[in-house]
């Protein structure tokens, strides 16, 4: 398993676990089961979208594995816009149903990070890649090829959560980030790269190769 200091649930949602847990023990003592029930399955709701498995890691050093769970929403030329470079795009979009943890797709060192303010728009909308707050993280990878790694809020996520900086050395499916509420993660890869999914393939992050690198 990559990296992963972290339990079952992840650390992020505690809190918001804890809230929904109290809430519910305590209207199942004082109003009883029935009345109850509706705080049962939001504390429910938020043991699973919050849950955060550990993953086997696949591939070598030019895997690209998926950075995130979800569905395959874009794979099409773009123009990277933190790097100015001709690129292929791949984008994972995460409905509230999908563990939210993100995972780095490519072992290297972390060379830049930027954050952008933005709106929240659908996650699912190509709009959102260049609307929507976003982090970036540019990634030089041990092959020496250049990786852009967004995150990018959307409808109802209203936080994004990056741990590493500038220098971080990281590895394919290495924890270094969360995403809350429903998102997407678009990454930018050499235009040479060699395509393992499709459009609307449901992936995981870690476990799925989305491409190869030259």
């Amino acid at each position: 398993m990559a990296n992963y200091p972290h339990p079952l649930i992840a650390r992020e949602g505690w809190p918001f676990l804890g809230a929904a847990l109290v809430m519910a023990v305590l209207a199942t003592v004082f109003a009883g089961w029935l009345i109850a029930s509706p705080l049962w399955l939001v504390f429910a709701f938020v043991l699973q979208f919050f849950r955060d498995p550990p993953r086997a890691v696949p591939g070598d050093a030019r895997s690209v594995l998926s950075p995130a769970d979800g569905r395959i929403v874009a794979i099409e030329p773009a123009r990277d816009p933190w790097l100015a470079r001709d690129c292929l795009k791949i984008s994972v979009f995460m409905n509230v149903f999908n563990v939210h943890s993100n995972r780095s797709p490519v072992d290297g060192e972390v060379r830049q990070r930027w954050y952008h303010a933005g709106a929240f728009v659908n996650a699912a909308l190509a709009k959102a890649s260049t609307e929507n707050e976003r982090n970036a993280l540019h990634i030089r990878t041990v092959t020496g090829h250049d990786v852009t790694c967004v995150q990018v809020a959307g409808l109802i996520a209203r936080r994004i959560l990056c741990y590493v900086e500038a220098g971080a050395v990281l590895v394919r499916g290495q924890r270094y980030g969360f995403i809350r509420f429903g998102s997407r993660v678009d990454l930018y890869l050499p235009s040479d790269v060699r395509i393992r999914v499709a459009i609307g393939d449901k992936v995981r992050a870690t476990t799925t190769l989305l491409a190869e690198l030259p």
